[in-house]
């Protein structure tokens, strides 16, 4: 599992607009720690915070503030709706054997059948949410299409995670499709025509 170090400072201005809009103007971003014994507010710098922003994989942050260490994970974003740029995170703590939901991106792994006969494998969903705890969840959960053939889909039922691990997403939400591209279901019909012909 990834592990992103975050340098953080205590923000002991709360409810200050100008202390926080000065935080943003030296490239500070505003963050909360939450879920542990108690609320913690502190600030980071944007060049450490989009380490953990801006990834593909899901990753737990290790933020040193004050002399100690919490891990945790991003639980929400907010952005600048003109810039883009990363305002606020909130954090949620982690604690050892307590079970946590969060989003975690599925890895399609292997060649298709069904593309190997000329078929166009189709990504429908590209993160589940999980509920599991820090010790058993992943950076990615790799989705083998090996045996995905023309015209079939993957369903999240169809994913294999750990027993410490539950997808709450709905069980039949199609997550991968093998599609057949319009000249190949020409080529299928007309052998189909041709074969039924035969058989008369």
């Amino acid at each position: 599992m990834k592990t992103i170090v975050i340098e953080a400072t205590p923000r002991t201005t709360l409810g200050n607009k100008k202390a926080t809009k000065d935080l943003r103007l030296a490239e500070q971003v505003p963050c909360v720690l939450y879920g542990g014994k108690e609320v913690t507010h502190f600030h980071a710098h944007s060049n450490n915070i989009r380490h953990i922003v801006y990834l593909d994989t899901f990753a737990k942050a290790d933020i040193r503030l004050d002399g100690k260490n919490y891990s945790a994970i991003v639980k929400d974003i907010q952005f600048h709706p003109l810039t883009d740029k990363v305002t606020h995170i909130d954090f949620l703590e982690l604690t050892p054997g307590k079970k946590f939901r969060a989003s975690v991106p599925l890895k399609f792994v292997g060649t298709a059948k069904g593309v190997k006969e000329g078929g166009t494998l189709t990504l429908k969903v590209r993160r589940v949410t999980v509920i599991s705890t820090p010790e058993a969840i992943s950076e990615v959960i790799n989705v083998d299409v090996t045996t995905l053939e023309l015209g079939k889909s993957l369903r999240v039922r169809d994913i294999v995670v750990s027993s410490d691990t539950e997808i709450t997403n709905a069980p039949s939400i199609p997550i991968a499709t093998i599609d057949i591209p319009r000249a190949l279901r020409s080529a299928q019909t007309k052998t189909a025509d041709a074969k039924g012909k035969k058989k008369k």
